[in-house]
């Protein structure tokens, strides 16, 4: 989330005063927007040495932690808010993860790039794997395990017992709520357990 437009607009989506967990923080930036313009608290979950060096540095509390290892540390709605900005599509379990997002938090956001935008939907057509600033790898080099849609992210979401309150995607740090599936290059989702 390096844009700062998107950034704000994720972070409108955190009720003021949440204590927050955020999952694959990186260098904290959003954390510590919501700390100093939102009056959130909370923690990040990191794993590369570099990022949890950028969180201290920046006054974010933040605990070195592999995701794919879960949440087992943290009890049931121990937080407000649990976020998972860009880490879903990197995660081995990721119906898992998603799972222990929704018992850890009373809310969950999630963000991930929608591979439904036209743009790669053209790609593909001509016979190329995508290759966009919002999924910038080609396909031998990605950290990215999976690949999702804005509509595959409504199924899992029904399939796993949780209610989505709001949903939109981004393209060029404007919201999408019109076709956000073919129209936007990152999918957002607000959801609570069913």
């Amino acid at each position: 989330m390096s844009e700062r437009k998107e950034l704000e607009l994720i972070a409108e989506l955190v009720p003021a005063g949440s204590r927050v967990l955020d999952l694959g923080c990186g260098d904290g930036a959003l954390l510590a927007h919501l700390c100093a313009h939102r009056g959130c608290s909370g923690y990040g979950i990191e794993i590369a040495d570099d990022n949890v060096l950028a969180c201290t540095r920046r006054g974010v509390n933040v605990i070195q932690l592999n995701l794919e290892e879960g949440l087992a540390l943290f009890d049931d709605a121990s937080f407000d808010v649990v976020l998972q900005l860009d880490t879903l599509q990197h995660l081995r379990n990721t119906e898992k993860m998603l799972r222990e997002t929704a018992r850890v938090g009373r809310l969950g956001i999630v963000s991930f790039p929608n591979f439904a935008h036209w743009q790669n939907r053209f790609s593909i057509l001509r016979g190329r794997m995508p290759v966009t600033k919002t999924l910038p790898y080609q396909w031998y080099d990605t950290p990215n395990i999976r690949v999702g849609t804005h509509a595959d992210f409504e199924v899992l979401a029904r399939k796993n017992g949780l209610r989505v309150l709001d949903s939109f995607g981004l393209h060029r740090g404007e919201p999408v709520r019109r076709l956000p599936n073919l129209l936007a290059t990152v999918a957002v989702f607000k959801f609570e357990r069913g």
